[in-house]
């Protein structure tokens, strides 16, 4: 992208990115395209390059060497071999991982709900219930009948108070998650989760709005998502949905969340009643990155990544696997802190963790023309390949035209705003594709 600067030291540090996948092909597409074009680039006194390699699931040596800088993973969360070489990897060959499967593995949902609520984000109550079928464990029947008490299920429902949903403590895409409007669904939902750990969680409602971050690294885009639509028009283009004030709190908690926990990649879900923010799901070890789902916001997403996995290979960042609450816990149990107080430590421990300034810092001199490449890149005939393949193998032949309208629209619409000279035209209909 830019001549090495004076200074550069001979020869070209190589950084390898492993891309360890499932059934996604855009965004690699995506990754693999824009590295290729970036090229070299200089920085501290070096010239670096970015190559990348799709990870081939194999057996493995636990000495064995590591060619990967750094692993985007986004198979690990239920795949569990490669799981376990990501733990071999990043403790013998120190290799950057986004997203760590030691915090995502020991802190789910669960853990994280319980976090946020000691740091005094506003939660909705959660109540964890039993099992409703045994585990499967030769030793549960004798432990179940010494230990396990009895409990009301429904009594605990009407404490709560209806609506609620029942979803797992651990998550999973929507896996096993009911909305619960009377004691019928209460023991309808219960009888069907078998042995799904479940909680029972009150609902925000009425809300304004639902939105959704997504984090990686230091960079947050806050997206009013609409989750009853389908996936295509889940994401409205809205750029003042929410108060400066308002929007802020949701980046605060998003980057909160992903410090703490050490998530470098990351999606987290919030309603917001008006000034209000109540986070509600934000543990995603594979956050919604498609061309398909994000499509305005896909090239922003893109740009993000790249520059987060260029800062860490260039400035050889060193990984920190695990969680350690010291500081945060400092200023929530600070009873002289205020809410807004305490968010702006926890934002200041998150620009510390991601290096913030020195991140910004990277990206103005290492990649001053990202931003101009992306747009080229956008716009070029090998974007609109990786679209139309993307919507071949996404939806039905019949509707494959129309949804190649409605992206190429909305990303269209996103060229355009890249240019506030030009006069803007207007968003294509959110409601309908096309």
């Amino acid at each position: 992208m830019t001549a090495p600067s004076q200074g550069v030291t001979a020869g070209t540090s190589q950084h390898l990115v492993g891309l360890l996948l499932g059934t996604e092909d855009d965004w690699p597409r995506a990754f693999e395209a824009l590295t290729h074009r970036i090229g070299v680039f200089a920085y501290g006194g070096r010239s670096h390059q970015l190559t990348t390699e799709r990870v081939t699931i194999e057996p493995f040596d636990l000495r064995a060497d590591s060619r990967y800088e750094l692993v985007i993973d986004r198979l690990a969360h239920w795949y569990y071999h490669p799981r376990e070489w990501l733990k071999k990897v990043a403790l013998m060959n120190d290799v950057y991982l986004l997203n760590s499967p030691f915090t995502f593995q020991s802190m789910e949902k669960h853990s994280a709900y319980c976090a946020l609520m000691r740091l005094g984000m506003k939660v909705p109550e959660t109540v964890l219930v039993p099992y409703k079928n045994p585990v499967d464990n030769v030793r549960w029947a004798y432990t179940s009948e010494r230990y396990n008490a009895s409990f009301d299920l429904a009594q605990i429902a009407h404490d709560i108070g209806y609506p609620m949903y029942m979803k797992p403590f651990d998550g999973g895409a929507w896996r096993g998650v009911s909305r619960i409007n009377s004691d019928d669904d209460l023991w309808r939902s219960y009888n069907q989760s078998g042995e799904m750990l479940m909680h029972l969680q009150k609902a925000a409602e009425p809300y304004d709005v639902f939105a959704r971050a997504l984090t990686i690294g230091p960079e947050t885009m806050v997206m009013n998502f609409r989750p009853d639509e389908p996936m295509h028009n889940r994401y409205a283009v809205d750029h003042d949905f929410l108060s400066p004030q308002v929007g802020q709190e949701a980046v605060t908690i998003a980057q909160t969340v992903n410090a703490f926990f050490r998530w470098e990649f990351n999606s987290c879900e919030m309603l917001v009643q008006g000034d209000q923010v109540l986070p509600i799901d934000y543990a995603n070890a594979c956050p919604d990155v498609a061309v398909t789902s994000l499509h305005y916001y896909f090239p922003w997403a893109m740009k993000a990544l790249i520059s987060w996995t260029a800062f860490c290979a260039a400035t050889g960042r060193t990984a920190r696997s695990h969680v350690d609450p010291t500081e945060w816990f400092a200023f929530a149990d600070d009873p002289d802190l205020s809410y807004g107080d305490k968010l702006a430590a926890y934002q200041g421990l998150a620009n510390v963790y991601f290096e913030t300034d020195r991140y910004r810092d990277f990206c103005a001199t290492a990649l001053p023309d990202l931003d101009a490449m992306v747009l080229d890149w956008v716009t070029s005939a090998e974007f609109d390949a990786m679209l139309t393949r993307t919507v071949h193998a996404t939806y039905p032949e019949h509707e494959v035209d129309m949804f190649l309208r409605h992206f190429r629209g909305l990303l269209e619409l996103w060229v355009n705003d890249q240019n506030p000279a030009q006069q803007q035209p207007e968003a294509p209909d959110a409601d309908t594709p096309g």
